[in-house]
C-alpha cells in the first residue's frame, strides 16, 4: 500500500475536519452575535429597498458610512474560506468554488435575517445580505486560491493539475443485472366472462 503524502489520507481529513469544526465554531457564535435581543427604546424599520441602508449610512457621515458597510462586509466573510476548507478540494474550479461559496453565504445571510423578524430590537436589512454575500466572496478570492496552490506545491503537485482520482476503500460496485417489469396482462389477475 502506498502512502498518499498530504493530499489524501488522514491529512487530507484532518483538513476537512477542522474545517468543519471552525465552520460550526464560527456559526455559532454569528448566531450569537445576531439573534440576541437588543434592549433599544426605538428601531428602523424593514429596509426590502437594495441599497438603501447604505445611502442612510453614508447620509450619516462618511466615516460612519464606511464603518458599518466594514461591519456588513466583515461579519460572514469567514465563511468566504471556512466552506473550502470544510469541502477540502484543492482541485476544483476557482469560478465555481467561489459562486458555491457566495450561493452558502447568502441562504446563511437570508436565514439570519428572517429569524431577525422574531427577535426584539432586530431589523431585517436587504443590504445585510448584499454585504455579507459580497464579504465572502473578497475573503474567498482573496484567500482561497493562493491557500489551494499552497497546498498543491506542498503535495508536489504541479501548478493547474488534477489530483489523481482517490480509488474506493472497497473496490468497485459490482453491476447487477436489471429485472424487467411484466407487461400489463401478466400482472392483473385474470378476468371472469
Amino acid at each position: 500500500m502506498q502512502r498518499q503524502g498530504f493530499v489524501g489520507g488522514s491529512a487530507a481529513f484532518r483538513f476537512r475536519v477542522s474545517g468543519g469544526l471552525l465552520l460550526a465554531a464560527y456559526l455559532a457564535f454569528v448566531a450569537w452575535f445576531t439573534l440576541r435581543p437588543l434592549d433599544v427604546p426605538w428601531v428602523m424599520p424593514a429596509n426590502w429597498r437594495p441599497l438603501d441602508g447604505i445611502r442612510a449610512d453614508f447620509a450619516l457621515g462618511w466615516v460612519e458610512g464606511v464603518r458599518r458597510v466594514g461591519e456588513g462586509l466583515a461579519l460572514l466573510a469567514p465563511l468566504g474560506v471556512l466552506l473550502p476548507m470544510a469541502g477540502g478540494r484543492l482541485c476544483v474550479s476557482g469560478l465555481g468554488s467561489l459562486i458555491r461559496a457566495m450561493a452558502a453565504t447568502a441562504l446563511v445571510s437570508l436565514a439570519v435575517e428572517m429569524l431577525q423578524t422574531a427577535v426584539p430590537g432586530q431589523v431585517v436589512d436587504i443590504d445585510s445580505l448584499l454585504l455579507n454575500t459580497v464579504g465572502a466572496g473578497l475573503a474567498h478570492a482573496a484567500v482561497v486560491p493562493a491557500g489551494r496552490s499552497w497546498l498543491r506545491r506542498r503535495a508536489g503537485l504541479p501548478s493547474g493539475t488534477a489530483l489523481p482520482a482517490e480509488e474506493p476503500a472497497q473496490g468497485r460496485t459490482p453491476t447487477i443485472p436489471r429485472v424487467g417489469i411484466a407487461p400489463w396482462s401478466d400482472a392483473l389477475p385474470p378476468s371472469s366472462p
